[in-house]
């Protein structure tokens, strides 16, 4: 028995054990993905929408709490252009790759009839950029540089009449495209009882002309609340400012005034601190989920159904894509053989059109060689008879000189004659 336990024992520490270093199971998955997500980083797009100094470029210093490059934007360009700038941001071991879309030259035109259509198509672009790379066979969608626009920030001029005809008309264009957010900019120079006369106006301008915007998420439980109390704000009255003035014992971003000093992020004062607060801490990956799954999905939709996929047949069917591929595939050879027999056709026409044409220029050329001809045997028969004529008035010339020539001969020996008879 003894030499049995020894040998159980020598058994015992040959064995390797495996020591944990926590609980196994799959409730580590989350942990997986936060790591994965903050070692990728993260994108988000923000175009500002707004009529030149609302002070856009301020607000976006003010909510990211840095110094972006701008430069001040004239009042006389002809259209409206779009400028976008790409930042690498960081906080704690987070890394936000940030890009800001400003329009430059917005609402400044007399005619503002196609202000719009610079932003549409902007969009539209960047969305056909992101289907481009999802249709190619070699697909690199994890290092690709989404520039999906995922938040409109639409600057309201602070007229507290309600919104102008450029802005209904805008915002209606970019609701199926954007998840549009409307601020009233600069909302300092409005009194707080015109400022909520002024949001409900612009509330209802937007549901009268069937404006949808973006609506913060109340299906999640933990934001439900906050959410929808912030859905109630909207549309945010902002302030910014790039100065820094004390107030009490500390340094704030404020505006200085003769009267006083507006307080950026005092709650009292405007809405900023609640656009900071549902724009980047509690609705930017909704924001972005909505931009793929809604917006995107949308655009990707009417583009290939323009291209001719679909997803049934005309028997309301399911239909593989293969099949759709192969029928379109084969379609596009019968029109391209058409179109090489319409070819072929065309100039085999035109080749004996060029033949005629060329046989009517020989045939025109012989008649031109035979007149030619014809003069010159007609020219060469008149200098034939002209030489003749001019050789018989020789002939004639002569045979007179010599008989003139005889005349005066004979006439000089009668002369002499009479002389010697005297």
């Amino acid at each position: 028995m003894a030499a049995v336990d020894v040998e159980r024992a020598k058994l015992e520490n040959s064995i390797r054990n495996l020591k944990l270093s926590g609980h196994v199971g799959f409730d580590s998955l989350p942990d997986q993905l936060v790591n994965k997500s903050v070692q990728n980083g993260f994108v988000f797009n923000i175009l500002c929408i707004g009529e030149t100094g609302l002070g856009k470029s301020t607000l976006m210093d003010s909510l990211f709490n840095t110094s972006f490059e701008s430069t001040p934007s004239p009042h006389n360009l002809p259209a409206v252009k779009l400028k976008a700038h790409t930042y690498e941001l960081q906080e704690s071991n987070v890394r936000l790759k940030l890009t800001i879309v400003d329009t430059v030259g917005y609402g400044d035109q007399v005619n503002k009839e196609d202000s719009f259509k610079a932003v549409v198509d902007y969009i539209d672009t960047q969305f056909e950029a992101y289907l481009q790379e999802e249709l190619k066979i070699k697909r690199s969608l994890s290092t690709y540089h989404d520039s999906r626009t995922h938040v409109c920030l639409y600057f309201i001029c602070p007229t507290g009449h309600g919104l102008k005809s450029i802005d209904l008309v805008c915002m209606k264009k970019l609701d199926t495209k954007v998840n549009i957010i409307p601020i009233i900019a600069k909302a300092d120079t409005i009194s707080k009882t015109e400022l909520q006369k002024f949001k409900s106006k612009i509330i209802s301008e937007l549901q009268t002309n069937g404006v949808n915007i973006y609506q913060f998420p109340t299906d999640d439980e933990s934001v439900a609340d906050v959410n929808t109390q912030m859905n109630a704000h909207v549309p945010f009255a902002v302030v910014g400012s790039t100065d820094f003035v004390r107030v009490g014992n500390k340094m704030m971003r404020s505006r200085q005034y003769p009267w006083g000093t507006v307080q950026v992020e005092n709650e009292s004062h405007c809405d900023f601190v609640k656009l900071r607060e549902m724009l980047i801490r509690t609705n930017m990956e909704d924001m972005r989920e909505k931009t793929h799954n809604r917006h995107y999905e949308l655009y990707r939709k009417k583009r290939l159904e323009q291209i001719g996929f679909s997803d049934v047949d005309s028997e309301n069917k399911p239909v593989s894509f293969q099949k759709t591929c192969e029928a379109k595939r084969s379609t596009h050879l019968q029109e391209l053989q058409q179109k090489e027999d319409e070819m072929r056709q065309m100039f085999v026409i035109r080749v004996k059109d060029a033949e005629a044409e060329l046989k009517e220029a020989e045939k025109d050329l012989h008649n031109k060689f035979d007149k030619l001809k014809r003069d010159h045997t007609d020219e060469k028969k008149k200098l034939e008879e002209s030489r003749k004529k001019l050789e018989e008035d020789i002939q004639e010339f002569n045979r007179r000189r010599a008989q003139i020539a005889m005349q005066s001969q004979s006439h000089h020996t009668l002369t002499l004659g009479k002389s010697k008879k005297k």
